[in-house]
């Protein structure tokens, strides 16, 4: 949402609440003073009756808008942000009476220890109920923001797609991959056939599996552990890649093919075949998030910039977000010939 549409939101809100300050003065006055523009600015801005409906106001909701949702709402402190509002609404009552009573005291007006109880309760009421509207306006402004940014998105959608097929169907992968078994074939007809198989069961999971928004976990790692074992049809070295799984993958969902970019970025890159531990993998699942590390070694060539294969680094950036808002963390760092990813979706 624009800022310039904010600041209306906002303005239009204060106006509608004078509004209604204004026919409940007119109520309450019944006659008794004469009703013109400046008796109602000087009662609305000056006199308790104003001081006490603003004050409390203005604090409740600003203080929920600004600080409280974020801190509290969008992580789901629900405790919390009710034990803040009745905080807030108890400083803002003090607040406005401290300013009624000490600072701009109103001389037609006898304070008792009922009145400054009872006027408390009321100003902190105020402050509760526009703690609450502060909550909703912030609320419906973060949702239309985030529609924007899902809208956005998708008028990438088709971009981001053909991505993600080139980067599920990789033909430098495939025909290495075809090649590495058909020379197989005649050394190891066995082990052949059993690459071949894998071969199978992942264009079918790539053909079928990735059509649905979210699958299980144990169904993406099924599929990197035989990305990987093909992979290693291209090396005799049984120490250039680590892969290791800790936790418990069941019941966990997510979207599909979630890894994969940043795994076969490690293998196009990790050139150096014969180097130990030359490609390192973990997943860790944890019991409100899965951490997922993957780092590799590469010749270090300044003509030569690493970068992601079939998706690129800004679309994975954007798929993340839109799969993840908030709940996902993504650091990527390259130094010393070693590219490291970790990823952490919560």
């Amino acid at each position: 949402m624009k800022k310039s549409v904010v600041i209306l939101l906002h303005i239009c809100y204060w106006m509608i609440y004078l509004f209604l300050l204004t026919i409940l003065f007119l109520l309450m006055n019944n006659g008794r003073m004469p009703v013109t523009l400046k008796s109602l600015s000087l009662v609305l801005f000056y006199k308790p009756f104003g001081l006490g409906a603003i004050l409390p106001a203005l604090f409740g909701f600003y203080i929920f808008y600004t600080i409280q949702f974020d801190k509290f709402l969008t992580k789901k402190k629900i405790p919390e942000l009710f034990l803040s509002a009745f905080g807030f609404a108890l400083i803002g009552s003090m607040i406005a009476q401290l300013i009624m009573f000490v600072i701009l005291p109103d001389k037609d007006i006898k304070w008792t220890l009922n009145t400054i109880i009872g006027s408390g309760l009321f100003l902190a009421f105020i402050s509760l109920a526009h703690s609450a509207t502060g909550l909703v306006t912030k609320g419906f402004v973060t949702w239309y923001n985030d529609i924007k940014i899902k809208v956005a998105l998708n008028k990438k959608n088709y971009e981001m797609e053909l991505a993600l097929v080139k980067s599920q169907i990789n033909p430098h992968f495939l025909f290495n991959t075809i090649n590495n078994i058909d020379m197989l074939i005649t050394k190891d007809a066995t082990r052949a056939s059993e690459y071949l198989n894998k071969l199978s069961d992942i264009m079918r999971f790539m053909l079928y599996e990735t059509k649905a928004e979210r699958i299980p976990l144990n169904k993406e790692l099924t599929y990197i552990e035989k990305f990987i074992e093909l992979q290693k049809i291209r090396t005799t070295n049984q120490h250039y890649i680590n892969y290791a799984i800790t936790g418990d993958a069941t019941n966990l969902m997510i979207p599909p093919m979630l890894f994969i970019p940043f795994i076969e970025n490690a293998f196009k890159h990790a050139e150096n075949k014969k180097a130990e531990n030359a490609i390192n993998i973990n997943l860790d699942m944890e019991k409100d998030k899965i951490i997922f590390k993957c780092e590799n070694t590469y010749n270090k060539n300044p003509h030569i910039k690493q970068e992601f294969s079939g998706l690129g680094s800004e679309l994975i950036k954007k798929r993340l977000t839109l799969l993840y808002p908030g709940k996902h963390t993504l650091t990527i760092t390259n130094n010393n010939e070693l590219y490291k990813v970790a990823l952490s979706l919560y």
